[in-house]
């Protein structure tokens, strides 16, 4: 679908997904040379140390747990999506 349409700012990266999990998928987006710029908010419902360290070294630019904060998520979209507003 990234392929097709080319107007994403960011991805919400769920990682328990059923066929090819959210770690692989981060992967192979960040070899195609259009996305390895794009931001990736890795969604887990784990919260060990190791499955962040795990989501950053799979290339996600920033991890959230579920069930999803509201207040939360909407900071790491604005990191994000406007970085020049947050000082970032």
């Amino acid at each position: 679908m990234l392929e097709e349409v080319s107007d994403f700012d960011l991805v919400l990266m769920d990682i328990m997904m059923p066929e090819m999990d959210g770690y692989e998928t981060i992967r192979r987006l960040r070899e195609i040379p259009k996305f390895t710029n794009l931001p990736i908010i890795a969604l887990t419902a784990k919260a060990m140390r190791e499955d962040r360290e795990r989501c950053m070294e799979a290339g996600a630019s920033d991890y959230i747990i579920k069930p999803v904060n509201p207040d939360q998520l909407t900071s790491l979209l604005q990191v994000w999506l406007h970085p020049d507003k947050v000082g970032r």
